[in-house]
């Protein structure tokens, strides 16, 4: 196979999502200078967009194709950087296990981190152990529209806790910015599409989902796990690790069960704090890293449309194309970056707090992207040298003082408290709604959120926003809505682990693994993570296997 990137149609030829194949195939046969009855076949590996200038946007494409002569070819084009051979993308199991056996491994927590260690556990015939606090997919959906519609809090199952994680409620992005020369991310996105995913998310730039299809692929996935003789429980929190001699050695569950085991996935996603807690006080190492704090911002989507497509924005420019997005970073002059963080177009600001009388927000799309508005977080970033130093733990402390202040500031019944863009740059209280009507539910209470965040922040904040008109114009518009408190971006804690075994660096046996130990950042990068912790455990329990024969 050949891989050709840099094949660039026009926008206007295409399709929804792209070319119809005549036009690609001609595209190929011009490129390679080769007659028709050479290409044997051809298929997109990615398609993304030019729109450095929007009144000629552009696809672009990279193809993999199957060719007559293809060591003539690759000769005639050795100085072409744009045709090469394609690597090999397939995922490779580095151990397997075939035989029946007690050291059966045990992942705590069903995000995607847990379902992909999952997954590549029972694939390999490893047959795992699941333990989920929270409900299936959908119980845990029933809980989760108790909190928006009736603002009644389920601390077990919610938006953080329950089948299929954090990522189940959000805009269900499948990129990131991590390396992966082993090709995970394919695996990852194969085995979605496997469970019922659109399959243009194999090829398309910046993929996405949607809460409504990750429902029914989560549930797919489960049942997957469940025909290779893997076991998954709900409703099951581990209270305790049992370590010896720095040594995992089981669980204690809050059903009064004790499950032994030697190998332990920790994959409980970011809002897990009393397991963090629990960890700690385990002695096992656990250190304070970095996050961001901010609050959720609405504008109508049509602003954010016509600022990126310009010129070319139309109908037809939506059908192709989707709802637009931005991201957008600015270095205030306190020495604070403030960025946009996880933006969702055309979707929903939605309640996202795990933990009685405290108020956190987050951002929600479904596939479709049509809802009247879009949001992001506008983020602060902080650290724990300068913002929470005395502690470990520290930076959950700092969170959960944040989140019960924006509940007693939203009228502590799990509103949020929100201001207008304009009033908010004028730090002056708003009382009524303009133009643009909040989308999160239970509802947003209007006030001044001056005190909502650390001066630093709301300095900063204030800031970034002017600036950011200057590439999204009217980002400032005075009616615009910002709610409060985004404060759970990402684990305030990380669990470090040998870089090489994946283990504790100081209790063998337990896996930190995804976002909540600090690993990952999103549904593909903490999915990747399960897959190269779900390695380490293969590998460790082969050895393990192999010396008690």
């Amino acid at each position: 196979m050949l891989r050709i990137t840099e094949i660039k149609l026009p926008l206007v030829q295409a399709e929804t999502l792209k070319h119809q194949d005549d036009k690609i195939r001609a595209a190929i046969l011009k490129r390679l200078e080769i007659p028709e009855s050479d290409l044997i076949h051809f298929e997109i590996f990615k398609r993304g967009v030019d729109a450095r200038k929007s009144h000629a946007i552009l696809y672009v494409y990279n193809i993999d194709i199957e060719v007559k002569n293809e060591s003539q070819i690759l000769a005639r084009f050795k100085k072409d950087p744009h045709i090469k051979p394609a690597p090999d993308t397939s995922y490779k199991f580095v151990a397997t296990n075939t035989q029946a056996s007690e050291h059966r491994p045990v992942v705590v927590g069903f995000g995607p981190a847990g379902i992909f260690a999952a997954l590549i556990l029972a694939q390999a015939g490893f047959k795992p152990i699941v333990l989920e606090r929270g409900k299936e997919v959908r119980e845990r959906t029933k809980d989760t529209w108790g909190l928006w519609r009736k603002g009644k809090l389920n601390p077990e199952s919610n938006v953080q806790f329950g089948e299929g994680g954090a990522g189940t409620f959000s805009d269900g992005k499948l990129y990131s910015q991590i390396k992966d020369p082993k090709h995970y991310g394919r695996k990852v996105l194969q085995e979605f599409v496997k469970a019922g995913a659109p399959e243009e998310i194999l090829y398309i730039s910046h993929p996405h989902i949607g809460t409504f299809k990750l429902v029914s692929m989560v549930e797919e996935m489960r049942s997957t796990i469940i025909s290779l003789g893997g076991e998954i429980r709900f409703d099951h929190r581990v209270t305790e690790i049992d370590v010896q001699d720095q040594q995992v050695q089981g669980v204690f569950l809050q059903t009064g069960e004790y499950l032994p085991t030697r190998h332990l996935v920790l994959a409980v996603g970011h809002s897990a704090r009393d397991t963090f807690e629990m960890v700690y006080n385990k002695g096992i190492f656990v250190e304070a890293k970095p996050f961001s704090i901010g609050f959720r911002i609405e504008h109508p989507q049509s602003l954010v449309d016509r600022a990126r497509y310009g010129k070319s924005y139309s109908d037809d420019i939506l059908q192709k194309l989707g709802a637009a997005d931005y991201k957008l970073v600015h270095h205030a002059k306190n020495g604070r970056s403030v960025y946009s963080f996880c933006m969702c177009p055309g979707g929903t600001v939605v309640a996202a707090t795990s933990e009685p009388n405290r108020v956190v927000t987050n951002g929600m799309s479904q596939y479709s992207r049509n809802e009247r508005n879009a949001n992001a977080g506008i983020v602060v970033g902080i650290t724990p040298e300068v913002d929470y130093p005395d502690h470990p733990l520290a930076g959950i402390e700092l969170q959960r003082q944040l989140e019960s202040h924006a509940f007693v500031l939203g009228g502590s019944n799990y509103a949020a408290p929100g201001q207008l863009i304009g009033d908010f740059l004028a730090n002056r209280p708003s009382t009524e709604f303009g133009e643009v009507t909040p989308s999160y539910t239970p509802g947003v209470h209007l006030t001044n959120l001056e005190s909502a965040l650390p001066e630093f922040a709301i300095n900063a904040i204030r800031e970034a926003i002017p600036a950011f008109a200057k590439q999204i114009p009217n980002f400032d518009l005075a009616d615009g809505i910002l709610t409060g408190v985004e404060t759970r971006t990402s684990s305030p804690i990380r669990i470090k682990r040998d870089d090489e075994t994946l283990q504790s660096i100081n209790t063998k046996g337990l896996f930190p693994c995804g976002e909540g130990a600090g690993y990952a950042g999103g549904i593909l990068s903490a999915a990747v993570d399960g897959i190269k912790v779900a390695e380490a455990v293969s590998l460790s329990l082969n050895s393990s296997i192999n010396s008690l024969k």
